[in-house]
């Protein structure tokens, strides 16, 4: 789990001058793929863009819950654990396996191999390390169909953020939160359009694997990694976790518009 907090508007005083009025916000939250997902919506909402509002969040739901049906790995009925079962033919599976696996083969050549999504012990392959950012980000995009808004997606503490049509967008403050000190914000920093995403073990253990050696990365810490967009925000988050060193130098070279804080 990200060890980032949830988001909040940056204060009037730093983004929008001192005698501006506070904005109107709306949130929404919703459990899925086992976890609180919250919605937060920023802008001016007369009557007919509330209701716009309100049925982009609905989309956002109904696509992470196909997410959940297709790729849980604690739903035996998902069509991932029923391909791992051989009960399902990849050619008779929702296209969006194939999306994913592509993407995971990306995220391996990236990172050099500090990201994979074959692991043994999990029916050989698991794209969950990617899935969550892939759904999150694609989900969020029925947002930017709203005009006029900014909006900020929350997920456990992976973040993405930007603005409907014809909107300016605006700041979201997000705290990155000390693994050694729960509750206890370490850095601080202002996101308007990208993705942000956290890996460590302070809240979920040993369950991060170092694919060159199979084993689970035993160490204390975390590395949060921002830039354009939530997907590979979450891959090189993992990855830098594994190895900080050769991380930052794959990061470096495959994907300089991220940025990483290691803790």
């Amino acid at each position: 789990m990200s060890a980032v907090t949830a988001p909040r508007p940056a204060t009037a005083s730093s983004h929008e001058g001192s005698s501006a009025p506070a904005t109107p916000r709306r949130a929404f939250v919703e459990q899925v793929m086992g976890l609180p997902v919250s919605v937060h919506v920023r802008g001016e909402l007369p009557a007919v863009q509330a209701t716009e509002v309100e049925e982009a969040v609905g989309q956002v739901w109904s696509f992470l819950h196909k997410v959940d049906e297709l790729f849980s790995t604690w739903r035996p009925d998902s069509e991932l654990m029923r391909l791992r079962r051989g009960e399902l033919d990849g050619a008779d599976a929702h296209p969006w396996h194939e999306e994913v696996a592509q993407l995971c083969a990306q995220a391996q050549q990236r990172t050099g191999g500090l990201f994979t999504a074959a692991y043994p012990g999990s029916g050989g392959y698991d794209p969950t390390g990617l899935v969550k950012g892939w759904a999150v980000e694609k989900a969020a995009a029925h947002l930017a169909n709203v005009p006029g808004i900014s909006w900020c997606v929350n997920a456990g503490g992976d973040i993405v953020a930007g603005a409907g049509r014809g909107a300016r967008p605006t700041s979201w403050r997000v705290g990155i939160e000390d693994p050694r000190s729960p509750g206890t914000v370490a850095a601080s920093l202002d996101l308007a359009i990208g993705g942000l995403a956290t890996s460590g073990t302070a809240a979920r253990g040993l369950h991060i694997g170092d694919p060159r050696t199979g084993g689970a990365v035993d160490r204390a810490g975390s590395v949060t990694v921002w830039g354009p967009g939530l997907l590979w925000a979450d891959v090189w988050a993992t990855a830098l976790f594994v190895d900080p060193v050769a991380g930052r130098e794959a990061l470096a070279a495959h994907d300089p518009a991220y940025r990483s804080f290691v803790l």
